[in-house]
């Protein structure tokens, strides 16, 4: 079981592929089922996210390769995903990239985002304002840096 959770949370994420799934925290329990089948519980980042299928079948090679043809991919709803599930080092590797990584929220309340909360990945001004709430895929917005003068994409707190 632990290699397979090890090369779950390795997969890349099909709409951010710089970040694995792992890092992004949607892999939850690896581990058999009731009837005693190998299951993996991913935690989609939004209900309706076009990126599950995708997940889903690189799941099943796993765990094809692994030895577990039969395992089983369930999606878990609750509790939901929160962007407080990205670890350390996936928060680096977005900002990496030119992602601005989400905001955390206060204990007990959102992740406001007002302008100059979210400093600018390329420059890491925070004179930065929103461009667009549509970004590259549905978690994401556009945000412009008025120093650079660079728009960036910022993931957005769920």
């Amino acid at each position: 079981m632990a290699e397979v959770r090890g090369r779950v949370e390795a997969l890349p994420d099909p709409e951010l592929p710089v970040i694995t799934l792992g890092d992004l925290g949607v892999v939850g329990s690896v581990g058999p089922g009731p009837d005693g089948t190998l299951e993996v519980e991913i935690t989609p980042t939004y209900l309706g996210c076009p990126a599950l299928p995708a997940i889903t079948a690189a799941v099943h090679e796993v765990l094809d390769a692994c030895g577990h043809p039969d395992g089983r991919v369930r999606q878990v709803l609750s509790p939901p995903w929160t962007t407080d599930r990205i670890t350390p080092r996936g928060l680096r590797t977005l900002a990496a990239h030119g992602i601005a990584p989400p905001l955390r929220a206060a204990a007990g309340g959102p992740a406001v985002v007002e302008l100059g909360s979210v400093a600018c990945p390329h420059c890491g001004s925070r004179a930065t304002r929103p461009h667009s709430l549509f970004g590259p895929s549905r978690c994401q917005s556009m945000l412009w840096c008025t120093a650079c003068h660079e728009p960036f994409p910022h993931l957005t707190a769920l």
